[in-house]
């Protein structure tokens, strides 16, 4: 395959030039799923103070350890209250979870052991507890000083809500990427008017629009621009000053006569590539230099839709992922069971095939086919949730094994 090269040197030519963008300080309420690029150590012990665990009494151990007893009830105290009671012998003070345990208390013994008497005023605790039962220590979650997140950490909604409980207001992290995504050609139609001969309904841009979302980025719709190289030049210049990457579908495939080969070849610093797989084997990517100096990643897809989705899939969204500075850039991949042949022929390419897979009995990710693999089929395309990887030769037989790419969960 004459000026065909490997999908490992394709990839690779673009994450080398596409670094992590900058960090800036994020307000702890704009930083969920951006990466940290500082430490975080914490500044405070949480809880803060020890509270009780359950709903109940707090009590002295030793006055419960003969239980069933008695004992008289000297306050009541509830979450964000103290109680200034001490706890002395033969007393108890009734509490809510999270209240803080009262002076004198040791332990908490839940409602549910325990019978009001006299309007309240006493209560009979009917099982005995140990000291320490049903109370949080003070840093029994995190104690000041610990280091609780590294650089390339990910502010799930779970650290997010760790970062709140040691007043952490502010984190350094990489900022999300702001992607531009335009489709070009005069056949493209997004208005809902009827069509004329040769026209198509846009549909590349909408998809890629989610895709990028998805990926982490903030996405910004630069429409379809027509076939006038005057007007597509501008619009790319806009968008490498006002964005971190652009994303463009068609007009990359060997022999094109196209306004973007034309446009992107004259401004930018390209590489129109021819990679060893099926589909997406167009694909280009070049460096854009903005007006501040910034040199913007372009990644050039190709306008057959499912071509367009698979190429982002490998190379485009990566890279994008590795500029936002997550350690993890790749989607996980099993190895999943085929439940019926998928047959190729040997042509030195890899192909991803569109599957649909699902946990079986087995414990394991069984796969199947979606049906049109054309590279034009994108309603097919729509059911998958995973792409299979089927290396060079005549495919995989049924009860095989095939890495798949999880697109979804399965």
């Amino acid at each position: 395959m004459l000026g065909v090269i490997p999908e490992s040197e394709a990839r690779q030519y673009v994450l080398d030039r596409c670094p992590p963008l900058p960090a800036v300080a994020v307000p702890l309420e704009d930083a969920t799923w951006l990466v940290l690029a500082e430490e975080v150590v914490a500044g405070e012990d949480v809880p803060p103070f020890a509270n009780s665990a359950v709903d109940g009494y707090a009590v002295r151990a030793a006055d419960v350890a003969a239980a069933p007893v008695e004992l008289d009830v000297i306050d009541e105290v509830a979450a964000g209250a103290a109680s200034a009671m001490t706890v002395g012998e033969g007393q108890a003070i009734r509490i809510m979870t999270g209240a803080p345990m009262p002076a004198g208390a040791d332990a908490a013994v839940m409602v549910e052991d325990t019978e009001r008497l006299d309007g309240g005023s006493r209560v009979r605790i009917a099982r005995g507890v140990e000291a320490g039962a049903a109370v949080r220590g003070v840093g029994d979650d995190v104690h000041a000083g610990t280091r609780l997140f590294v650089p390339g950490d990910v502010v799930t909604p779970a650290v997010a809500g760790v970062l709140a409980s040691v007043n952490c207001r502010t984190v350094s992290a990489v900022r999300p990427a702001t992607v531009a995504v335009l489709s070009t050609g005069d056949e493209l139609i997004d208005d809902g008017s009827p069509l004329q001969p040769g026209q198509i309904r846009e549909s590349n841009k909408t998809m890629l629009l989610g895709a990028v979302a998805e990926a982490g980025c903030r996405v910004v719709d630069h429409g379809v621009v027509r076939d006038d190289e005057a007007a597509l030049e501008a619009t790319l210049r806009r968008a490498a000053d006002t964005c971190d990457a652009i994303v463009t579908s068609g007009g990359v495939s060997m022999g094109d006569y196209d306004v973007v080969k034309a446009v992107l070849s004259r401004i930018a610093d390209m590489r129109w590539m021819q990679i060893a797989i099926k589909p997406a084997k167009p694909f280009a990517f070049g460096l854009l230099t903005a007006s501040d100096g910034r040199r913007v990643p372009v990644f050039g897809l190709p306008g057959n839709p499912v071509s367009s989705l698979v190429s982002f899939e490998l190379f485009a969204r990566p890279a994008l992922r590795q500029m936002m500075g997550h350690p993890t850039i790749d989607r996980p991949v099993v190895r999943a069971v085929v439940d019926e042949p998928i047959r190729r022929r040997p042509d030195g390419k890899t192909h991803y095939v569109r599957v649909r897979g699902a946990f079986a009995a087995d414990g394991r990710v069984h796969v199947r086919s979606v049906g049109g693999q054309g590279s034009h089929q994108l309603a097919a395309t729509a059911a998958a949730n995973g792409l299979a990887v089927v290396a060079d030769g005549d495919g995989v037989d049924a009860s095989g094994e095939v890495p798949v790419i999880l697109l979804s969960v399965v």
